[in-house]
């Protein structure tokens, strides 16, 4: 999409945007039109929700305000669940996400003046259709303002390692920072962001043994630490950040710092200490540690409001 073209989308509202999807229905009958339909379940989604009776219980939550400037007028009565239903499964999906897209990315904030954007999966648990299982979803986040900017279904036989390059095909990445969970700490993604102009954070874990095993043996007691509490939440965290340099035999494409992590969380007198090592393909002198381990928390973040009861994120 040219830049003009993504200027001018820039400054219609959501609802205006929407004009320009084909509606697949048949005119007779229709009762609401199909921005309409389309901006409460995208703002349905923006939110948060995680199934379509989600959408639908958070449109009946809107104020009156919210609702006209969704195009739904005073008395005018919502969509049910199974209208907005039928109308996303008969909509050509590639041309909405394109549009969505584009107009997203005019939202996107910056963090230390960068774009970092989240990939995070999710189940639409609400969603699912007889003996299909419910669809897992990929998506890719904004960290300032929390925008959904595209997403991507994981094929059932599949996982969402190879769907993240699929998910961010479309996205310029040049001089943007993703973060993503343990999972895609994979060399061949960590490649394929660099070979884009992006650059990466990524969480080591037991996926990554040899990998992890080799930052734990670094020296850092020989380095110099940063350290900042929280106590938030009825709890005490002490957060202490320490960098090196990647060593040259350490063996991760495009990595340039090897960040430490030590988080220890104090609730009602009970200690535990938590040690996290990232990679990241940007050298301190473009990203001090702290900030590193900011985008890493934001990221945790948004973990927490996409999934409800037990994660699998970077914690």
């Amino acid at each position: 999409m040219s830049s003009s073209t993504t200027t001018a989308l820039s400054r219609q509202p959501l609802v205006q945007v929407l004009r320009n999807v084909a509606d697949p229905r048949d005119r007779r009958g229709v009762r609401h039109d199909l921005p309409t339909v389309l901006s409460l379940a995208i703002t349905g989604v923006l939110a948060g929700c995680r199934s379509l009776t989600a959408i639908w219980e958070h449109a009946t939550d809107l104020t009156g305000a919210d609702l006209r400037s969704l195009g739904v007028e005073a008395g005018q009565a919502l969509p049910s669940e199974s209208t907005i239903r039928r109308v996303l499964q008969d909509l050509e999906p590639a041309d909405l996400d394109a549009l969505l897209r584009s107009w997203l990315c005019t939202r996107t904030g910056t963090i230390n003046g960068r774009t970092v954007i989240a990939v995070d999966g999710k189940t639409m648990r609400g969603a699912r259709t007889g003996e299909d299982p419910a669809p897992h979803l990929l998506a890719a986040l904004d960290h300032a303002t929390g925008a959904v900017l595209t997403q991507e279904r994981v094929a059932s036989k599949s996982n969402e390692i190879p769907a993240l390059r699929v998910l961010l095909e479309p996205l310029d990445l040049n001089g943007v920072v993703v973060t993503a969970d343990a999972m895609h700490t994979q060399a061949d993604t960590a490649q394929w962001i660099r070979g884009r102009g992006g650059h990466y954070v990524l969480t080591v874990k037991d996926n990554q043994k040899t990998l992890r095993r080799t930052l734990k043996a670094l020296p850092w007691r020989d380095v110099p630490s940063i350290s900042s509490v929280d106590t938030s939440h009825g709890r005490r965290v002490r957060r202490t950040v320490k960098a090196l340099e990647v060593p040259k035999w350490v063996d991760f494409p495009g990595s340039a710092q090897v960040v430490q992590v030590r988080r220890t969380r104090t609730v009602k007198g009970r200690k535990r200490v938590e040690v996290v090592y990232l990679v990241c393909s940007l050298p301190m002198t473009d990203a001090q540690p702290e900030a590193v381990a900011a985008w890493v928390r934001g990221h945790w973040g948004i973990e927490n409001r996409l999934h409800v009861g037990p994660g699998r994120g970077l914690r």
